[in-house]
């Protein structure tokens, strides 16, 4: 009996945490649209400095790494294919695997992952702080809402660093495995560049942008709500900001294969 009691408690536990967080987070995104999109037109206009220095900072100062990684991941995308196609003589094909490849999975992906550990971090990691600091209660005793002061202008930046970085990273990522391929393996540029052109339609381009949109709003709001159940000091910034980014890598893992497998059927 006491296993049995022991297991339905475990259960018990798990499923009221869950519905306690979806329930947090659905008002935390409620309250973003509500301050991004109707008390503007009632005269409480949106932090745009701080929406613009944000937009530095999570589009313009991480496109140095995310360009890096994709670029050595193009290459290493044809590496491989040309290791693998070479067995039956179809090494023209891999312009097709890594443009493909690159637009509709690799890019949006490896880009959401980079952005979470350098800006879903940060986020969770500033909030955090200034809740054990007692910043955000200040706010609040101001009269500042700290959802217009605080997220909002992180949502905003990062709904929109995100898809641009993803549609840079798709370009620099088919560089990689161009640079690759008309160097080391011997194929053609101008053949490589066609087929690449051929391989790509409107619809792998929609995939890979409708992914990064929402793998920007994933990371937004995980690391804000992590930052605001920071509790106990520094350590529990911490650990917040550690768990940001698991919570984040994993839920993106998560939204990519149910639009991977949407799209598949599409």
């Amino acid at each position: 009996m006491s296993m049995v009691t022991a297991v339905f408690g475990w259960t018990g536990r798990i499923s009221l945490n869950g519905l306690y967080a979806a329930c947090r987070v659905c008002l935390l995104v409620v309250s973003t649209f509500d301050w991004i999109l109707v008390r503007p037109l009632r005269g409480q206009g949106l932090r745009v400095r701080s929406t613009l220095l944000h937009l530095v900072e999570f589009g313009a100062h991480s496109f140095p790494v995310v360009g890096l990684v994709c670029f050595l991941v193009g290459a290493i995308m044809a590496m491989q294919a040309s290791y693998q196609l070479s067995r039956f003589g179809a090494q023209q094909f891999i312009a097709h695997l890594v443009s493909v490849a690159a637009m509709r999975e690799l890019a949006p992906l490896m880009t959401a992952v980079l952005v979470t550990g350098r800006c879903g971090s940060a986020i969770a990691a500033e909030i955090g702080s200034m809740k054990v600091a007692e910043e955000i209660d200040a706010l609040e005793v101001m009269g500042i809402h700290p959802i217009r002061f605080l997220v909002a202008p992180k949502f905003l930046a990062m709904l929109i660093s995100v898809p641009a970085l993803t549609m840079l990273a798709t370009f620099v990522m088919i560089g990689g495995g161009y640079l690759l391929a008309t160097a080391v393996v011997g194929i053609e540029p101008g053949l490589y560049l066609e087929r690449t052109a051929n391989a790509l339609q409107m619809k792998d381009f929609s995939t890979g942008l409708v992914k990064s949109v929402f793998f920007a709003l994933v990371i937004c709001w995980v690391g804000v709500y992590r930052g605001f159940q920071v509790e106990g000091g520094a350590e529990g910034v911490g650990r917040m900001t550690t768990s940001s980014v698991v919570t984040s890598i994993f839920w993106i893992v998560v939204v990519d294969m149910m639009f991977t497998v949407f799209f598949y059927f599409l």
